[in-house]
């Protein structure tokens, strides 16, 4: 029954006469009773939004459980605890457990995005009931009802009118569309129209700026185009960051390289006639060796810094992983209003005295023009000298506050008597205002086509004429050259008169006016947003406009700010043109289009499929509930602060604090070098660890005892995490912002690093077995048991030295570390000696050396390992010289 009834309540009403809408719903002018309110509600249910599926903080901690890499580190601490290594196994979980922690405060679910929804909600509506008008809350509203709305309220359901003075509607929010919507009643014959062109429908949440109107109630709760957007935000998929992909991916190649190398090693070790148990020990050890168990840590203690720095330049990030995934976005389709453009209507042109001139140029406030654009007004100025109107008239008044009038004193000594209200029909307004000098003046602003039938003479400085052919045709040209220019284009016209006219219509007063001028307004782009624009292109980063707003606003900001080339009409599209593509035409045309109009909610997610599909990695900005869906489904989504409403900002992974396109440019810079960084890490974590794998894998083989698993825990602990931590805090390079974006096939071992770990690994182990031997061979103590202590000691000290002397080649992955600066980083310096402070503590501190089991060096042991670990700087250098010269 519930079902039928919304299926019914689902249908076109905009495509219905208001008697077929009132027929279809069972109801009339004079309203519903209360009998049929309370069992419509019983069927439809509360006019309110539902809470969809939350899930506990214990399951949210759970899931935190399900990464790759994480189960891998907790298998790798079981293991260690059951065989005695209680230390490793602590620190591993501590790592796992903490990260845990961490993840369940920074995911962003979908239900505070759906709450923001509930919050925007009218929470009372004037209703008719029984023949009365009675207050209720807006949950109890059921389709049917007849609802009275008038300017400042929040429209509480989807509704259809039935009747209309002036009415006007904000929409932005929901459509995009940048001024408020003019209503009508009249119906529309295409069934196929987007949102934003159903001017005889009202929807739940937008905001009436302008007039009254009575509408009849059609859809409720989620049945309404808000409940669509709801839905859409509660079955989006999460989609993974390139970041937890790569993790993923990284986690499973070192388990399978770690799991074959150890099983070698114990097989070989068997076959060479060592004790079964001793061999799983050296395997295990082996493998705790290669884990690199910090890694999780020290990737969200990078992107954490990397959060801090992005705030700091008004870029807040909700999700740790987006702060990398902006580094990598190959696609930015942002909503132009508010993110794009300022969403503030501004006059940009004005014709006046037969002369086009931009409105930055000075102008004369007591012109003919600039009078009746302040009188002709419903703007009020309140106390703290906002203005507060619809957002065509408050730029007007704007625009005269600007050149200096006194719009208060003005109306005051030109006080309104009259009024012709605006009609929709008519396309005028007129104000009678009472003269200072005595008699009154009707003030009229419209249309230019309208105005202009009913103006008889012009005004050119100072001096009234009679209207002619030649003034009527460069007033058509100039209306036309604006309107090319997506400019919306309000006509001035006045005419003075002794007494006030007997009859308030537009018969009486509007006639033979004198033309005054008329000006141009559009919302205009942001000042920074075209040089965002460039810099975005320059990065390799496409930018594509998506908006609600009609076609020619939105191709002619996208020209404006470089999105789209003069006259290339083929890169514009319509909602109702992509209704026409199938998916598959769609998915072969995507790369075709740069700016979408007339948009609705789906279509912006199904664009922003179209682009993940081709293997792009896409970020989505705006501010409306529109655009929530969009953004969420994203691999990165970008709130406004300022203007954003809640539920966009709760769909968002990063929040623009100053709602500045530029921003998210500083913070892909940012993300770059977030992910350069990381990189940087891993590179000297696995080439660290593949050094201590090949030299507890070599020793083995043939039959030496180098280092034991406190060496090995102890060199991960102090050497592994300060640097690479540290390292997350490296400058960006230079030509960051000049390179291609990563895309999604890329990975922590793309760009050279993986060879790159594979033969610094090499070198680590390979130097480290050559010192062993050195010591062995030409001892410095006799005895094969004190030669023995000092060749591991030996051994110990160059594998924990030469991975910090390596630190400094990681710096840069094929750059000269004197190009990028060895000693630029200070967090890094201090980091390296702290960790040289902490590893020779094990050797020169008494007690410490025997608890290590290590002997104390003399000078000239410990000239041959610095000279040994250094060996690794020049030896990186010159393979980098020569990788740099077969690039070119």
């Amino acid at each position: 029954m519930v079902e039928e009834k919304k299926q019914q309540v689902q249908g076109v009403f905009y495509t219905q006469t208001e008697e077929e809408v009132l027929s279809n719903l069972g109801t009339a002018v004079e309203g519903l009773s209360d009998a049929e309110a309370k069992k419509r509600l019983a069927s439809y249910g509360a006019n309110q939004l539902d809470e969809g599926k939350t899930k506990s903080l214990f399951v949210k901690f759970l899931e935190q459980f399900k990464d790759f890499m994480i189960i891998v580190l907790m298998a790798a601490a079981i293991i260690s605890g059951f065989f005695g290594d209680v230390t490793d196994a602590v620190i591993i979980m501590l790592v796992v457990v903490v990260n845990a922690i961490l993840g369940v405060f920074q995911e962003a679910k979908a239900e505070q995005a759906i709450n923001a929804l509930k919050m925007m909600s009218s929470p009372h509506a004037r209703v008719k009931r029984d023949g009365h008008v009675v207050t209720l809350k807006s949950e109890e509203l059921v389709p049917g009802d007849i609802i009275l709305l008038e300017a400042g309220d929040v429209v509480p359901a989807d509704v259809r009118f039935l009747e209309i003075a002036s009415l006007k509607i904000e929409e932005a929010a929901l459509t995009g569309e940048s001024v408020p919507v003019e209503k009508s009643m009249n119906k529309i014959e295409d069934a196929e129209v987007g949102i934003g062109d159903r001017t005889n429908m009202g929807f739940m949440n937008s905001n009436v700026t302008y007039g009254r109107g009575i509408a009849v109630v059609v859809g409720t709760g989620m049945n309404t185009e808000v409940g669509k957007i709801a839905d859409m935000l509660a079955t989006a998929d999460e989609t993974k960051t390139p970041l937890q992909e790569n993790l993923n991916q990284l986690g499973k190649y070192l388990t399978i390289a770690i799991l074959v190398v150890a099983a070698v090693m114990f097989v070989v070790g068997i076959n060479g006639g060592k004790e079964a148990i001793d061999m799983l020990l050296t395997s295990i050890s082996l493998a705790v060796a290669a884990i690199p168990e910090g890694l999780p840590a020290i990737v969200t203690i990078i992107l954490a810094l990397g959060t801090q720095k992005m705030a700091k330049r008004n870029a807040i990030v909700r999700k740790l992983p987006a702060v990398e995934t902006l580094g990598s976005t190959e696609i930015i389709c942002s909503d132009k209003t508010g993110t794009l453009t300022l969403n503030q209507m501004t006059v940009e042109k004005v014709f006046v005295n037969g002369t086009l001139q931009d409105a930055s140029e000075a102008i004369d406030t007591t012109l003919p023009i600039v009078q009746i654009m302040t009188l002709s007004n419903d703007t009020k100025i309140s106390s703290d000298g906002s203005l507060i109107g619809d957002p065509t008239e408050t730029a007007m008044v704007q625009f005269s506050l600007d050149k200096g009038l006194d719009v208060n004193g003005l109306n005051t000594s030109e006080p309104r008597v009259g009024e012709v209200p605006f009609d929709s029909d008519r396309k005028l307004m007129s104000t009678i205002n009472e003269l200072s000098t005595g008699g009154y003046q009707i003030a009229t602003k419209g249309a230019p086509d309208e105005l202009l039938k009913r103006c008889t003479h012009y005004v050119v400085n100072g001096e009234v004429k009679p209207m002619d052919q030649e003034m009527h045709a460069l007033i058509l040209a100039t209306n036309h050259n604006l309107a090319k220019q997506a400019l919306r284009v309000l006509a001035m016209a006045y005419r003075q008169v002794d007494a006030i006219p007997a009859e308030m219509d537009s018969e009486v007063v509007e006639q033979e006016l004198i033309y005054a001028g008329m000006i141009g307004m559009i919302d205009p782009e942001r000042p920074e947003a075209k040089d965002a624009v460039a810099t975005a292109r320059e990065a390799g980063i496409r930018p594509i406009m998506i908006t609600g707003d009609h076609r020619d606003t939105a191709q002619a900001i996208a020209t404006r700010l470089g999105i789209v080339e003069e006259g290339n009409d083929d890169a514009v599209i319509t909602g109702a043109e992509l209704n026409e593509l199938s998916d598959e035409e769609f998915a072969t045309a995507v790369t075709k289009y740069s700016v979408y109009a007339r948009v609705s909610p789906e279509h912006k997610v199904r664009i922003v499929k179209a682009w993940q599909k081709k293997g792009k990695i896409v970020a989505m900005t705006g501010d409306g509930v529109n655009d929530a869906p969009a953004l969420k489904t994203a691999d990165i989504g970008i709130g406004m602060g300022i203007t954003g409403t809640e539920v966009s900002k709760g769909a968002s992974e990063m929040v623009l604090a100053d709602d500045n396109f530029s921003t998210i440019i500083v913070a892909v810079e940012e993300g770059r070098k977030v992910f350069s960084n990381i990189q940087k890490s891993i590179q000297y974590l696995l080439s660290a660890n593949l050094g201590e794998v090949l030299t507890l894998f070599i020793a083995t083989m043939v039959g030496w005892t180098i280092l034991t698993p406190v060496h090995i825990l102890w060199i991960n602990l102090v050497t592994d995490t300060f640097p690479a931590i540290a390292l997350g805090l490296e400058p960006a390079e230079k030509d960051v912002m000049k390179q291609k974006p990563r895309g999604r096939n890329s990975n922590f071992f793309s760009n050279g690093v993986f060879p790159s770990i594979i033969y610094q690994g090499i070198i680590e182990g390979g130097i480290t077995l050559g010192i062993y031997w050195w010591a062995i061979t030409f001892p410095v103590h006799a005895g094969y048991d004190a030669a023995h202590l000092d060749a591991s000691t030996m051994a110990f000290a160059t594998l924990g030295l030469i991975q910090l002397f390596h630190a400094f080649n990681v710096k840069s992955i094929h750059g000269s570390l004197f190009s990028v600066g060895a000693f630029k980083n200070k967090s890094f310096n201090w980091a390296v000696l702290l960790s040289f402070v902490l590893l020779a503590a094990t050797i020169l501190v008494p007690g410490l050396n025997d608890a290590f089991n290590v002997a104390h060096l003399d000078s000239y042991q410990w000239l041959a390992v610095f000279v040994a670990s250094f060996a690794i700087v020049p030896i990186v250098e010159i393979v980098k010289f020569f990788q740099r010269k077969l690039v070119k």
